[in-house]
């Protein structure tokens, strides 16, 4: 905390419990993927936003009032993008931006809306959902896409496509034909018995 405060002094909060505000949101939307693997990159996001909500809850001044770097997050994006695979650690983000991993969290919240973490989760959802539709088990999706493991990747899946991948692979014949196009999943669908269920 003392990091991602830079050197400050702990915020005191009078009240620990308070109402659902636009100041405690962030903590509750870490909260929500408190179960989710943390890594360094997922830790300093956390930090950073329980820092920055506890300075504003105790109506301290908050001293954070530097200009976005539009470029240093245009890299650290295009980097999570290249490498969404790989468990990158948070200092080669630093190396990337020029600049500390909060600094790095709070900026790229506020250039592209979300986290670096959910950003490289969105980009390995991708890469799975393209083995996915190319045949590959989901097992093996998940470990080349980077998640820690199927019910992992399984789990972000339907957080972000409101589906889990085995219904959503259930679903692929009918949007391909609604598409006009043959689906791989056809005929291994019918085959394994998934378009039943």
């Amino acid at each position: 905390m003392r990091d991602a405060l830079a050197g400050q002094a702990l915020p005191f909060v009078a009240d620990p419990v308070q109402k659902m505000t636009p100041v405690v949101s962030p903590i509750a939307s870490v909260l929500a993927d408190i179960d989710e693997p943390i890594d360094e990159i997922r830790g300093a996001e956390i930090a950073a936003a329980v820092a920055d909500s506890l300075v504003s809850l105790s109506n301290r001044a908050n001293h954070r009032t530097s200009k976005t770097n539009i470029r240093a997050v245009e890299l650290v994006r295009d980097f999570l993008t290249a490498h969404a695979r790989e468990q990158t650690p948070a200092s080669v983000l630093e190396n990337i931006a020029g600049a500390d991993r909060f600094t790095i969290a709070r900026h790229f919240r506020c250039a592209f809306g979300t986290s670096p973490d959910r950003y490289r989760t969105l980009r390995r959802l991708e890469l799975a959902r393209a083995a996915i539709e190319n045949g590959e088990p989901l097992a093996q999706a998940a470990a080349e896409a980077g998640f820690a493991d199927q019910s992992h990747m399984t789990r972000q899946f339907k957080r972000t496509y409101g589906m889990t991948p085995g219904r959503w692979i259930a679903l692929m014949p009918v949007v391909a034909r609604v598409r006009g196009r043959t689906s791989p999943f056809a005929a291994r669908g019918k085959a394994d018995g998934i378009l039943d269920r």
